[in-house]
């Protein structure tokens, strides 16, 4: 017997009927690349990705054909986000980080029909246009008076002016409706060896996604918040957060390429922002910004903090400093991407301040919709509650099945996604990276998890990052090399590093050795390409050895 429950499906062009309906005065306020800040609602948002919506059509653009985007966070990126998906394409976001090679690539293993781009990226269009096999049309997401030089529009083939696409449309459109699994939107993952893979979501994985970030014991998102997601709308949908907007009806702003201490912190005054979202190192440059000109932040309540580890030092400095409350998160490209979030349980509220920070260091409890476990070397699953760590495994209605077009066959194990982490779950259900596998440094048998020491050597006032591998060693098979960059102005010696371990951890532990370096080079989304290091330093003799 069957539920007699109306039959709706899940779609991602119903968050824009909503929010048009229900929040249609609420702004969203965009920095342009055209230097100015453009202010708009979400009342103009629908009526403008309903025209879009319908240039697209008028483009060719038919059912699950797919769409790139070279963009910045900024109203014309949104619009795509519901025109794209809401007419049944596939929106699929490139992330203008990679390099030109691995842009063409993903260009043509996703058989992209149209992409749009920011002038910003113009160089890297310049680069690529000629060299990819199905784009038929190039759209700069600009008006006429900024277009290209004829010269430069004359090499790229079929360039189009996104405003004019706009204009020659009106808005009446009715979003089609359809089968709610129907393909929405592709981003390929950088954490994979080789070329980069993709994930493809679903209208119903993207809206319940949705519904689950917005949550009080996840992103806690409401219509009386300002959010401004520093996460990149081309990095696994920023989060979800141009989603919730619109279920939500919160105001968005949007950074655009400004994301240095100084145009972040403008941003987050004059708009009243109460919560951000964004990876460590995005942090550190804001953070820096407003310890040197002595500043405070006036509104801004709460930020997400997650892609890789957040240092427990920089929760600290949020927290005491500023009156920030962070909420570390933990997720990836495969899994849309949150699975965890750092909410506080009731039994936490009446411990000490330090016992509150020691949960905050963890990723946090799984929100509803994700299961996940920890396994041994032998898939044998390990009990929560103890300080083993094992391979962390997960499964839910957001999670990839298989890669698109089945790259790298099935990534299953009995109906479990192998995330490459090395994590621990506590009794309570908070989960906690310990590394990823492919970072673990194995020391005569055991395993040193690298994140605990590079969260140490952030502690120390004079260390801007710091990420530690694995060295080679006659004996231990690996040792840990701590590699750091100072602050600007900082000194410290290694020797006063590798005091500053003492009593933290266990001795055995302590890095062997340190090295001061110019820069740490960090991947597409922001996060220590710690596989660069290895290569630097792999014929690395240590000290001890």
């Amino acid at each position: 017997m069957y539920g007699q429950m109306m039959q709706q499906p899940l779609l991602i062009s119903t968050l824009l009927v909503h929010a048009e309906r229900h929040h249609g005065e609420r702004e969203i306020v965009s920095r342009r690349v055209e230097g100015d800040i453009h202010r708009y609602t979400y009342k103009d948002l629908a009526a403008r990705s309903r025209r879009m919506a319908k240039a697209l059509a008028a483009l060719g653009v038919k059912t699950s054909d797919r769409v790139a985007t070279l963009a910045w966070n900024g109203y014309r990126h949104m619009e795509l986000y519901y025109a794209v998906s809401g007419a049944g394409a596939v929106l699929h976001t490139v992330n203008p980080r990679l390099h030109p090679s691995q842009i063409v690539y993903i260009a043509d293993h996703a058989e992209d029909q149209v992409l749009f781009f920011d002038l910003t990226f113009l160089p890297l269009i310049q680069a690529v246009a000629n060299s990819t096999k199905t784009i038929k049309a190039f759209v700069a997401m600009t008006d006429r008076a900024h277009m290209p030089a004829a010269d430069v529009a004359s090499k790229i083939p079929n360039l189009l002016c996104y405003e004019e696409l706009i204009e020659a449309q009106d808005d009446h459109y009715e979003w089609p409706s359809f089968d709610e699994n129907t393909a929405s939107s592709l981003c390929y993952t950088s954490g994979t060896t080789g070329n980069p893979k993709g994930v493809l979501y679903s209208h119903r994985s993207t809206v319940l996604h949705a519904y689950a970030a917005a949550l009080p014991d996840a992103l806690n998102c409401s219509a009386r918040d300002v959010i401004l997601p520093v996460v990149p709308m081309f990095h696994v949908n920023a989060w979800s957060l141009p989603y919730v907007g619109c279920m939500t009806g919160a105001k968005l702003v949007y950074p655009g390429a400004g994301l240095d201490g100084k145009s972040l912190y403008e941003l987050f005054e004059s708009e009243g922002v109460t919560l951000s979202a964004g990876v460590p190192t995005v942090w550190q440059g804001l953070l820096g910004y407003v310890e040197a000109n002595d500043l405070k932040f006036s509104t801004m309540k709460r930020t997400v903090i997650g892609g890789s580890a957040c240092p427990p030092a920089m929760i600290r400095t949020f927290g005491e400093r500023f009156g920030v409350h962070v909420l570390h998160a933990w997720g990836m490209t495969e899994m849309s991407p949150l699975g965890t979030a750092c909410t506080f349980k009731p039994k936490h509220l009446t411990q000490t301040q330090e016992e509150r920070y020691a949960v905050m260091a963890k990723q946090g409890r799984a929100i509803f919709g994700v299961d996940m476990k920890i396994v041994d070397a032998n898939g044998k699953e390990l009990p929560w509650g103890s300080e083993t760590s094992g391979d962390l495994y997960v499964r839910g209605p957001w999670i990839l099945s298989s890669y698109y077009r089945d790259e790298g066959g099935d990534p299953l194990v009995d109906g479990w996604f192998p995330t490459g982490d090395v994590a621990r779950i506590d009794a309570d259900g908070y989960m906690q990276i310990t590394d990823r596998s492919k970072d673990v440094i194995k020391s005569g048998g055991e395993w040193i998890g690298s994140i605990d020491l590079e969260n140490i050597a952030m502690a120390h006032p004079a260390v801007a990052m710091a990420a530690c591998i694995a060295a080679k060693h006659p004996k231990w098979d690996e040792r840990p090399l701590l590699v750091v960059m100072k602050k600007p102005g900082a000194e410290v010696t290694k020797e006063e590093l590798l005091a500053f371990f003492e009593g933290k951890i266990a001795k055995w532990w302590t890095p062997d050795d340190v090295v001061f370096v110019d820069a740490i080079p960090l991947g597409a989304t922001g996060k220590m390409q710690k596989n660069k290091l290895r290569d630097q330093f792999k014929d690395y003799n240590l000290p001890t050895a």
